[in-house]
């Protein structure tokens, strides 16, 4: 009687073996408000934040695949030399991609970059980031609104920090009649630039 109760025992905490797990769907780590604070001799460059970071790592092909996925919202602040906010991206999704050698960062979704100095919005839907190159761009249909007027296209290309933005193939343009009197002014850093 014995050796059936122990052998029913032994058979009921068996149970089903676990499933393997898929990691090129399951993240290895999750950050919830993520804070990213990116400095030069004290001063702050860039300043990064999202809601959620999820990080996936796995091998492909015998070759290390390593991304952050940011799918709940992300936003940068770049800053100049003198401490004021100059650029600020704003997009749905976002995605890191590291591979030995490369890097490369993408957003997605309602994508906003707005240069703060010069009075400058640009929309669209995907940006890419070249590390290499200090560049930002899009093959994407392009909107850049400033306080000279609207203007339409396809494709963008820009420095990192949105100063000289060209859009590749413009089809529409809007420009604003001012007075001579006009100037812009840049209201967000009128109170002086970023502290520590």
């Amino acid at each position: 009687m014995a050796t059936v109760l122990v052998a029913i025992l032994l058979y009921s905490c068996k149970g089903p073996a676990p499933a393997a797990i898929d990691f090129e769907q399951t993240p290895v780590q999750i950050v919830h408000d993520m804070q990213v604070l990116q400095s030069e001799k004290g001063e702050a460059e860039m300043r990064m934040s999202a809601p959620v970071m999820k990080r996936y790592e796995f091998t492909k092909d015998s070759v290390l695949q390593s991304f952050e996925l940011y799918s709940d919202g992300f936003l940068v602040n770049a800053y100049t030399e003198n401490g004021q906010l100059e650029t600020t991206i704003i997009a749905e999704q976002a995605k890191h991609v590291t591979t030995v050698g490369s890097e490369s960062w993408s957003a997605f979704g309602d994508v906003v970059i707005t240069n703060h100095i010069k009075g400058e919005r640009v929309e669209t839907d995907t940006l890419y980031w070249n590390k290499d190159e200090h560049t930002i761009y899009t093959d994407c249909y392009v909107r850049m609104t400033s306080d000279s007027g609207l203007m339409q296209g396809f494709g963008m290309t820009s420095d990192e920090r949105a100063r000289n933005t060209v859009i590749l193939r413009p089809f529409d343009w809007y420009a604003v009649d001012r007075d001579s009197t006009y100037y812009y002014v840049d209201t967000l850093n009128q109170m002086g630039p970023f502290r520590r």
